[in-house]
């Protein structure tokens, strides 16, 4: 009621405006303007904006200031993209953002737009983005007087019977003028009017009927044709006028009229009826017999709409239907129909013909506005897409009902009749979904229901909310040694769910030490192929694993990252010969294993000891006897070392026996060392002088066998005290380097040769050994005690180089008792 009543003030105050534009002082002019600015405000706090303006007005014509009407600054036009959403009015208006305010696109003539429709308007939307708004406005369209009165026919012809009685009524056609109000038909003139006078009688549905009506008799003897002119004038300024000529032939009597069985009739038909179906029937009837009792019936609508759709069967009243009738276009017709005797008596009547709508139209789903990328952190009750939804049908046909596909984060939400509003109604996640489409269905409740449906695309952009994820919670790898700088270790992966940029993996060596070394000295990372390089060649003697970390950092911002612990193991090469520990091998003097000739088969006559620095089966030895002086006497175990006679010992054999023994390892290619034992095969010391003296001017002392023994007690003596001195000078070493570490940064470790360590047990022997044997010259059977291990390896690992220092120190203890090693030098 109160936006009739605003629309209303509107109009007459812009009709008002322009009257006093054109007749007033600036002054005058300016108040009416404030008031006319102040009424449309009142519009716009109800939600929506009005204008008026008449039809005709030139293109670029102001309508209104929309800016200023919303409360809408310029900027905001711009910077929301506004624009005008209608389906009707897009020609007519435009809007101009710059300015912010509405102007005539295009001429608008009020007749061609609404016909006889009043009041007539253009109803639109102005939409803005950013974020989405829309406000609703209407411009009605002001008539002017641009229309004359016309009549469909240029002239009636009637025969009136010279026994017409006054007062008989003959109606005439109406006047059509496409304008409205007050420029419409205001009047009719009737002239001459000697015999007729112009009647105008109201009419129920607003319209009046133009009735000639009889005044005076007839006198077809004075004159039997007679021509008049009826003339309609409009309202408006300046008033026009259309005219129509009337002829009438007078007839002799014929003193009665048709007349109809109702004033007004009813009927019912259903739209999209097919043509030729009987809308209904009018009847009249003529008292008169003959000819003049002979009714022809006709329809007089001034208006082609009626005339196209309906005809009348001039015999017998009945009407059919002769085009296709729309609901949605009229929803009911009016007929005047006309009943005429062959003396020109006529009755006239009305049939009201109403339509009946079935659901024969789908809703119809307008875009106004839509989004076709999202962001995937989006908040929820983001507006996606506006709709604007309609149905041409009426009552439940045209009640609209709108869903989406289900298992989708968005849902519909109307504000208002006809609007919809497409929003998101959780989180968006690009990695799950990277595209959604939407398919909006809308349904009528029409029986049956009609539906149509639009599908709309929308993409989810990404953003860095995903770390890198490595293949594997961590890695080992091995790596052989003594490998060449900058040889491809392995390759590490990670995978980053994000797309484009903020998936791009890089990865980065972290900062940690090995044993004190900076990690980056041994390894480094490829950034972009995840790949590892050595940067150094290895030695398994020297490090066998070592571990570090590496980091997978995206391209986002900011960059997400993850670590991974990556573990390098070296494996062994056989890289390092066996080393003979026992026995020592001098290069000036002869050490003699003494053999006693009454030896059992199986004696040990010694045992070859060696090491291998190397693991696996790298160290694994075997010993082999090589050469021997008599082979048929010696052997060797394959696994121990030991030396042991394989038969009993006679007197043929020779007291001087040299044995080579090779040792072995397992390794591809197998490595190896050799050492030379000699063995003496005698019962008596005496013995084993005479045949192991090598220089010929030490001859003369075997006729003195006293000397000897003195001279091998002295020698025995300084190699006892010599004994004691290096004991005590290693433990005094041992002290002295023990402060030297424990002073040092240098990292101590304590080394064990593989296989050979008491932590392993296993191996070809677990300690160097030195011999404590007690015995007789005479006696065949030996008590021997096998000591502590004497000697410990060290290792020492310096930070700036990358070798290894490595000492042993061997501890032997000699008996007193008895001598079981010989060292016999020519003097």
């Amino acid at each position: 009621m109160l936006g009739s009543l605003l629309d209303f003030i509107q109009w007459d105050l812009h009709r008002y405006c322009r009257t006093s534009l054109r007749n007033h002082t600036d002054g005058t002019m300016k108040g009416q303007m404030r008031l006319f600015t102040l009424l449309l405000s009142i519009g716009s706090i109800t939600g929506q904006v009005s204008y008026s303006i008449p039809e005709e007005m030139a293109k670029g014509s102001l309508v209104g200031n929309i800016a200023q009407d919303l409360g809408l600054e310029t900027k905001r036009l711009m910077s929301g993209k506004a624009r005008i959403y209608s389906r009707e009015s897009g020609d007519y208006i435009e809007l101009n953002r710059e300015r912010g305010v509405l102007l005539v696109k295009e001429i608008i003539d009020r007749e061609a737009l609404c016909r006889q429709t009043t009041p007539c308007a253009l109803h639109f939307q102005v939409i803005l983005e950013n974020p989405m708004e829309f406000y609703s406005v209407t411009v009605q369209i002001t008539d002017i007087n641009d229309n004359p009165p016309t009549f469909k026919k240029r002239e009636m012809k009637f025969k009136i019977s010279e026994s017409a009685i006054t007062g008989v009524k003959f109606l005439l056609e109406r006047a059509v003028d496409l304008d409205v109000g007050i420029n419409g038909v205001h009047g009719y003139d009737l002239k001459p009017a000697d015999n007729f006078a112009l009647k105008l009688q109201n009419n129920a549905d607003g319209y009046k009927n133009v009735e000639m009506v009889l005044q005076k008799s007839l006198d077809r003897e004075k004159q039997e044709q007679i021509s008049l002119v009826l003339t309609a004038v409009d309202g408006g300024e300046p008033q026009m006028s259309g005219t129509m000529l009337i002829l009438i032939t007078v007839l002799d009597a014929n003193d009665n009229a048709p007349v109809f069985t109702q004033t007004t009739y009813k009927t019912t038909v259903t739209e999209n009826s097919p043509t030729g179906t009987v809308v209904g029937t009018v009847r009249a009837s003529d008292a008169d017999q003959g000819s003049n009792g002979k009714i022809t019936y006709s329809v007089t609508n001034s208006i082609d709409d009626e005339r196209i759709l309906f005809a009348v069967n001039e015999e017998n009243g009945e009407i059919t239907l002769v085009g296709n009738i729309d609901f949605e276009k009229s929803r009911n017709y009016q007929l005047n129909l006309l009943a005429s005797d062959e003396g020109g008596l006529t009755d006239s009547c009305k049939l009201i013909v109403d339509v009946q709508d079935i659901n024969d139209n789908k809703p119809e789903i307008n875009i106004m506005s839509k989004s076709n990328v999202i962001s995937e952190d989006a908040d929820v009750n983001t507006v996606v897409t506006m709709i604007n939804i309609e149905d041409l049908d009426s009552g439940e046909n045209g009640k609209v009902q709108c869903f989406i596909n289900e298992y989708l984060p968005f849902t519909l939400k109307t504000a208002t009749t006809g609007f919809y509003s497409l929003v998101t109604d959780s989180e968006l996640d690009r990695e799950r979904s990277s595209e959604y489409n939407i398919t909006v269905t809308c349904s009528d409740e029409g029986v049956p229901s009609l539906s149509s449906s639009v599908t709309l695309t929308l993409q989810i952009s990404d953003v860095n909310d995903n770390p890198p994820v490595f293949e594997r919670s961590s890695y080992e790898a091995y790596l052989v040694e003594n490998n060449t700088p900058g040889l491809s270790i392995f390759t590490v992966r990670a995978r980053d769910a994000d797309w484009n940029q903020n998936a791009r993996v890089s990865y980065i060596l972290e900062d940690s030490s090995v044993n004190g070394v900076p990690v980056s000295s041994y390894v480094s990372v490829s950034a972009d192929s995840g790949v590892i390089h050595a940067v150094r060649s290895f030695d398994y003697e020297q490090i066998k694993d070592f571990q570090f970390h590496v980091k997978a950092q995206d391209g986002g911002s900011p960059p997400l990252s993850s670590n991974v612990t990556v573990k390098i193991l070296i494996q062994d090469q056989n890289d390092n010969p066996p080393q003979v520990l026992y026995p020592v091998q001098s290069g000036g003097s002869v050490v003699a294993e003494m053999v006693p000739r009454s030896a059992d088969v199986g004696y040990l006559v010694t045992k070859v000891v060696a090491v291998d620095v190397d693991s696996g089966q790298n160290a694994w030895l075997s010993y082999k006897l090589q050469k021997a002086t008599d082979r048929a006497l010696f052997e060797v175990g394959l696994q121990n070392g030991e030396i042991r006679t394989i038969r009993q010992v006679t007197d043929k054999d020779a007291v001087k026996q040299r044995l080579t023994v090779i040792v072995e390892d397992n390794g591809q290619p197998s490595r190896s060392a050799t050492v030379i034992v000699n063995v003496a095969v005698a019962d008596s010391f005496p013995e084993v002088l005479s045949e192991f003296t090598d220089f010929p001017h030490d001859k003369e002392y075997n006729d003195n066998l006293t000397f000897y023994l003195v001279l091998a007690l002295a020698v025995v003596s300084f190699l006892f005290i010599t004994c004691l001195v290096v004991i005590i000078s290693v433990k005094i070493y041992r002290w002295r380097q023990s402060r030297i570490l424990y002073h040092s940064n240098l990292p101590v470790i304590p080394y064990y040769p593989p296989r050979y360590s008491d932590t392993l047990g296993t191996g070809t022997l677990q300690h160097v050994y030195n011999y404590e044997v007690c015995r007789t010259t005479d006696s065949r059977k030996s008590d021997c005690k096998f000591g502590r291990a004497g000697s410990e390896n060290v290792l020492i690992m310096d930070p700036s180089s990358t070798g290894t220092m490595q000492r042993i120190q061997n501890e032997k203890n000699i008996g007193i008792n008895g001598l079981k090693n010989y060292s016999l030098k020519p003097m």
